[in-house]
């Protein structure tokens, strides 16, 4: 009895359960039942394109925002200047020796140099050798009408030229968001505060191998205005020699910077000349530059020199309280000889 009790009990639910699912099927409109497949059909496609378009929209317009507010770009001379027609030329000039010369008055007087007596010194009997190699005669047999060979100390050069590669050591970082695609030339250029080795075109055919340290951004194509402490003839034992190979070619050779510009901006705290060890630019109160006339090299540096475009020159340049170094009227000026090969008094 019990048991015919509970099979109607069941058949009772299940027969309620199937009027429930009609009755709420018939609830339902039939558009509806004929809209849901349509729009399932449209919704899955434009949910897939709508993610991946908003994968590319989304950084496009961060981007742009980033680019609109960023920092300019760094200001490029345009039109960059022309190239020299010719480089500067190092050479000595010549001094004829008068009654009661010494080696170490000729250098004072001649060539300024107050050092002389302590860089060449019989103490090390290989700085005498050095000197007397480069003068063309033994310094302690001069004679009256003596013809000798007298060289810049420590000499500078003017420079201009535009930069082919930037080597840093310790190269800018750009740190994007996940979402800021930051390109190759929005970077300012590289960080040369700690010191920066730059390759120069100076002159079609002619580069070098300049090192400088400023915190102006340097880049690739850049152009930057130098002086520049010529490399030195290497003595063995003579590591303060104070000359340039006259032999010695530009192209290819490496030069320490000062008084740096880079495009239109002029580094007011990059290193100063006499900073570039060894040099006498203190006690001479001056130093010696080689250059070359014209708005591609030394009218850069207004120098009142009314000499013709293209003039190869060696001048002597005066250092104020500040270590800064300027060219005074009365100060010698040498022009280079391609005859004799000489620089002579202009």
């Amino acid at each position: 009895m019990d048991h015919r009790i509970q099979k109607r009990s069941k058949r009772s639910r299940w027969s309620r359960r199937r009027e429930n699912l009609r009755f709420f099927i018939r609830s339902i409109p039939w558009r509806l039942l004929i809209l849901l497949p349509v729009l399932i059909l449209v919704a899955i496609p434009t949910f897939y394109f709508g993610t991946h378009s908003g994968q590319r929209v989304l950084p496009a317009v961060t981007n742009f925002f980033y680019n609109l507010t960023g920092p300019p770009p760094a200001a490029t001379p345009t039109p960059l200047p022309p190239f020299p027609s010719t480089l500067p030329q190092m050479g000595s000039l010549l001094y004829t020796v008068q009654a009661g010369d010494s080696c170490d008055e000729i250098l004072a007087v001649q060539m300024r140099m107050s050092d002389a007596s302590t860089i060449f010194t019989d103490v090390k009997p290989n700085t005498i050798q050095a000197l007397n190699a480069t003068i063309g005669h033994d310094c302690h047999a001069l004679q009256p009408g003596i013809v000798v060979a007298l060289s810049p100390q420590y000499p500078l050069i003017a420079i201009g030229g535009q930069v082919l590669k930037v080597a840093a050591t310790t190269p800018q970082q750009v740190l994007p968001t996940p979402l800021i695609n930051v390109s190759h030339q929005q970077q300012l250029g590289a960080d040369c505060s700690g010191s920066c080795l730059l390759t120069v075109r100076i002159a079609p055919g002619a580069q070098i191998h300049l090192t400088v340290q400023t915190t102006l951004p340097v880049r690739v194509g850049s152009w930057v205005w130098a002086q520049a402490q010529l490399a030195r003839k290497s003595i063995k034992g003579f590591d303060t020699y104070p000359y340039a190979n006259p032999l010695a070619s530009l192209n290819g050779m490496s030069l320490r910077a000062c008084d740096l510009q880079v495009d239109n901006t002029h580094d007011d705290h990059s290193l100063s000349c006499d900073q570039l060890m060894p040099n006498t630019i203190d006690d001479d109160r001056g130093a010696w530059l080689f250059g070359v006339t014209g708005a591609s090299s030394l009218d850069h540096w207004k120098y009142p020199l009314h000499m013709a475009a293209g003039t190869r020159v060696l001048l002597w340049l005066t250092s104020n309280a500040n270590g800064d170094l300027r060219f005074n009227h009365g100060n010698p000026i040498f022009r280079y000889d391609d005859t004799t090969h000489v620089y002579v008094r202009v």
